[in-house]
């Protein structure tokens, strides 16, 4: 019994232990598994592939699956609480990465390939190993309350900016303006300052009023930078006077 818990206990710190030496190999070879996976599903688009690279690509495909697969039941057996992981957000995507293989396979049905777009979803496996990108989830946690408001915000400046472009340029560019919800496409290039120049103001008025509605793109840019990277300096802080304790 002691032995059996030490085995899976040996199995939970190489699963989740990133700071030991098995747990970071572990970890790598995971991260470039995945890799492997999407080099080789865009190898796949490529045109005029011989039957025998698609054949090679396909041995590859097999392999990727069953070590992910392998992983995927690890991760279940080491889980403490298994119904929680396995309903989880990560668990979730661990089993949508390897799903959709095993539906291909077992039937014949043309439609059935769509859920191979599925196999996307393992960037995300990415996503679980990275302590930045962690670091940069609490990040976003400690601001989400200022950014949820700011993005209305942002949503009641784009359609006010669409408002008033609207009645500056509809009776001289009736064909353009049509209407506020044409004058969106208009409004949302300007805010985020893409400007594709599809659209663009030829009155007096809408020219002012574009530059207004430039210099507060611009903020719309920089704020919710500021917040994420004043909240990523403050995570990272906390990080390292926890490490001095």
């Amino acid at each position: 019994m002691n032995l059996k818990m030490l085995s899976k206990q040996s199995l939970y710190t190489l699963v989740h232990d990133s700071d030991s030496t098995k747990g970071r190999l572990f970890a790598l070879s995971i991260q470039l598994l995945i890799i492997l996976s999407l080099i080789s599903f865009s190898i796949e688009t490529l045109p005029d592939l011989s039957a025998l690279q698609r054949s090679y690509l396909h041995y590859i495909e097999i392999a990727v699956v069953i070590l992910f697969s392998v992983e995927y039941l690890l991760r279940i057996y080491v889980a403490k609480n298994r119904l929680a992981y396995i309903f989880s957000f990560y668990g979730t995507i661990d089993l949508l990465a390897i799903l959709p293989f095993y539906i291909a396979s077992g039937l014949d049905l043309r439609t059935v390939r769509l859920f191979r777009l599925l196999r996307l979803l393992q960037i995300f496996k990415l996503f679980k190993y990275s302590k930045a990108l962690q670091r940069f989830q609490r990040a976003f946690n400690l601001v989400k309350e200022e950014m949820f408001v700011f993005g209305v915000i942002a949503m009641i400046m784009l359609y006010l900016s669409a408002v008033g472009i609207y009645y500056f340029e509809n009776a001289v560019q009736p064909e353009l303006f049509q209407s506020i919800f044409h004058s969106l496409w208009w409004a949302l290039t300007t805010l985020t300052t893409v400007g594709y120049g599809d659209m663009f103001p030829i009155t007096v008025g809408g020219k002012i009023f574009t530059f207004f509605v430039l210099l507060v793109g611009l903020g719309i840019v920089a704020v919710p930078t500021g917040l994420i990277a004043t909240a990523l300096s403050q995570t990272r802080t906390e990080e390292d006077k926890k490490v001095e304790k």
